[in-house]
């Protein structure tokens, strides 16, 4: 699976993107036809300490299937979007087997 990260409006360090990738390449075990992800992150204006926004977007065959958060961190962020994902594709998949 193909992990495609843009960080706008600032440059993500290393440790972000190693953390990203080992989140996101887990969902590859929940299903196996994952094309590519994309992620991104971005800041929002907000004055609160809650303003990190990561979305990922998978594409996956015969849909796209997108989380976005909005937390403390971008790793929470990250986090909580990969298990919404991980989520959605288990119903995916169930779908997908009873057709």
């Amino acid at each position: 699976m193909k992990i495609n990260v843009q960080s706008v409006h600032f440059d993500a360090d290393k440790k972000l993107l190693d953390f990203i990738d080992a989140r996101v390449g887990k969902l590859s075990h929940t299903y196996d036809t994952i094309h590519e992800a994309d992620v991104t992150l971005r800041l929002d204006k907000a004055s609160n300490n809650e303003n990190k926004i990561a979305e990922i977007k998978l594409h996956v065959s015969g849909n796209d299937l997108f989380a976005k958060r909005q937390c403390k961190t971008f790793e929470e962020a990250a986090d909580q979007c990969s298990e919404a994902l991980r989520q959605q594709l288990a119903k995916h998949k169930d779908k997908v087997k009873h057709i």
